[in-house]
């Protein structure tokens, strides 16, 4: 554990202290900031020769800055004779686009995961890809996290009775079940047609709600309208509860005022993989850290100890 060393850029570095505490290590020292036409400007404070090196870096809002970022170090430790970089990416972004399901349009998760492996990463540690094949899209190791253990342990520590779990869309069927085998809980679908990138139509519900605690189960809310759809349609099939448990908060847009305006919505659970500025913050959101996951993981990935034991 002795060559461990944890870099973090601009985009969360509170989840990288909160990952060193676990770690008991101090937070490796890099300089990231801009240059005065606002290139970013990075350099290694430490010294890296010869060792295990993992750099905490999201690519949350702003996307494109905190992509930039992670690549700029990367490239700086690899060229710093770093033995092995691995870049902890908690939220994947530019994951949505992983296919093409129309005409002359680009597979952004392909190319940031070459941008990835180009700019020197080994390996990736991240949690929730929005499409499960995204792994596939690297010619290197991934060690792909799931939140179902933290979240299945707010819920069983608040002891809800009679959940049944609900998948917001076809997309989300496996992690919906995988909440519902660990919580012993029903399983419920909403069939809903997209209308556009922005906007869905609601059809009907799979599965039975009524006088139930339903748990909407997602990887990751943007402007949840989406979001307000699903509880709308819940209420109006007569659950007797309607909370979220959603992996990465991203909540751009109107997102905080729709959940503010909805009080059918008793509780929104995310993950600090995204950090929630204070403007954000809303009472009946609850944010739980993933920062002893990763820390395990990243300990595991070191120690080359099974990361897999990580999902039973």
């Amino acid at each position: 554990m002795d060559k461990l060393m944890v870099f973090s850029g601009n985009a969360n570095p509170q989840l990288a202290k909160d990952i060193c505490k676990y770690l008991k290590i101090s937070l490796a020292d890099a300089l990231v900031e801009r240059f005065s036409e606002g290139e970013i400007r990075v350099k290694i404070n430490e010294n890296v020769r010869g060792r295990d090196v993992f750099v905490v870096q999201p690519t949350c809002p702003p996307p494109n800055e905190n992509l930039m970022e992670l690549l700029i170090m990367l490239d700086a430790l690899r060229r710093a004779s770093a033995q092995r970089i691995t870049a902890v990416v908690p939220y994947f972004g530019y994951a949505r686009q992983d296919r093409k399901d129309q005409p002359r349009v680009p597979i952004t998760a392909k190319l940031v995961a070459n941008l990835l492996t180009v700019a020197g990463a080994n390996r990736i540690l991240t949690m929730d890809l929005h499409a499960g094949q995204i792994q596939g899209f690297f010619d290197i190791p991934v060690d792909h996290l799931f939140a179902v253990g933290v979240i299945n342990d707010y819920f069983s520590k608040n002891k809800f009775k009679d959940i049944v779990v609900v998948s917001p869309d076809v997309g989300s069927i496996k992690m919906a079940r995988a909440y519902a085998k660990r919580m012993s809980a029903g399983l419920a679908i909403i069939d809903k047609r997209r209308i556009s990138p922005e906007k869905t139509e609601v059809m009907h519900i799979l599965g039975e709600v009524e006088g139930r605690d339903a748990l909407i189960v997602d990887d990751l809310i943007a402007t949840g309208s989406s979001l307000i759809e699903a509880v709308e349609t819940l209420k109006a099939a007569k659950a007797r509860s309607v909370r979220a448990a959603i992996t990465h908060g991203v909540l751009s847009g109107p997102a905080v005022e729709r959940i503010d305006k909805c009080k059918d919505l008793q509780e929104l659970i995310i993950t600090d993989s995204i950090p929630l500025p204070k403007e954000k913050q809303h009472p009946r959101i609850k944010v739980l850290s993933i920062a002893d996951l990763l820390g395990e993981a990243i300990k595991r990935i070191r120690t080359e100890e099974s990361v897999s034991s990580l999902f039973d």
